[in-house]
């Protein structure tokens, strides 16, 4: 008895050693989670939103055909109204009365519709420069503004003609009288396009602003109605910022839906430089950060 005992303790004395000498075990790793797939198609853009917007929504077909059916009925009370003209005094350098009658339109997001240029950026990744958009220009495959090219055939059936007046480089010029005919525009001369660089002779021109080429028609005709998608396509604007923009429109709010009709353009214009004091230098952060600060949250 007392050996089998002994032989217990001995046998217990062993495996207690063998517990301490034995090299200690790694504890089991937490399991990983499984690592998240990356995103699929391009990175946000703030365009998104804007371009799929004039692509697809019913809403922006109808303030486009909303815009021109609105003008179209006007156009015979223009036609046949003595003085009526749609010109501000400042651009105005001599009567119009007995003058052929005419309307200045724009042509970008006015009546050719460049939403699948701004589509490409936003799939590409990219933003506007002079290679892309020259190349989109080109193609030649610009679309008409949904009721902009009814109301054009209209206002040329009552004689009165359409002046092409856009910002659109020289070098262009041939594309772009070349779309516009392809689309179905009335358009009999090339002179019924003055792009950017057009030189009017006594006026003095100021960048991109479009006062001189608005003169010259003036000259000539008797200006019914003025179409764009930004405030510069009818009035000058001395200072581009918010309050600028509103000075300059504000004594001639009567006329709009009247003489001056406005087409929507969610994906670029002068008003968004002017919530950064046109300083497209910065960084696109603080571009970005000062567009934010302009937004109101009624707090």
């Amino acid at each position: 008895m007392t050996t089998l005992r002994t032989l217990s303790l001995s046998a217990l004395v062993l495996a207690l050693a063998a517990c301490q000498t034995a090299p200690s075990r790694a504890p089991a790793e937490a399991p990983q989670p499984e690592p998240v797939p990356a995103a699929v198609g391009p990175a946000a853009n703030d365009n998104m939103n804007a371009v799929a917007w004039v692509q697809t929504a019913e809403e922006y077909q109808l303030l486009a055909v909303q815009t021109f059916l609105a003008a179209g009925k006007e156009l015979d009370r223009a036609i046949n109204t003595p003085g009526w003209d749609a010109l501000v005094p400042s651009e105005r350098a001599n009567p119009p009365d007995g003058l052929p009658p005419a309307v200045i339109v724009d042509i970008d997001e006015t009546v050719l519709d460049n939403s699948p240029y701004q589509a490409r950026l936003v799939r590409d990744g990219g933003s506007y420069n002079e290679v892309t958009w020259d190349g989109w220009v080109r193609e030649e495959k610009a679309r008409p503004v949904p009721g902009s090219l009814e109301f054009a055939r209209a206002a040329a059936e009552r004689g009165v003609t359409i002046f092409y007046v856009s910002n659109r480089a020289a070098h262009l010029n041939e594309a772009t009288v070349a779309n516009l005919k392809a689309a179905g525009f009335p358009i009999e001369s090339d002179a019924q396009f003055l792009g950017l660089g057009f030189f009017v002779e006594g006026c003095e021109q100021h960048g991109s602003e479009k006062g001189c080429r608005r003169q010259h028609v003036g000259r000539t005709h008797r200006v019914l109605m003025q179409f764009g998608d930004q405030i510069g396509d009818m009035v000058t604007i001395d200072a581009n910022t918010p309050a600028g923009r509103k000075q300059a429109l504000q004594p001639y709010l009567a006329w709009f839906g009247e003489r001056w009709f406005v087409l929507p353009n969610p994906t670029y214009g002068s008003w968004e430089p002017a919530l950064f004091n046109n300083a497209w230098d910065l960084p696109e952060a603080e571009r970005r950060q000062r567009k934010l600060d302009a937004l109101h949250y009624a707090e």
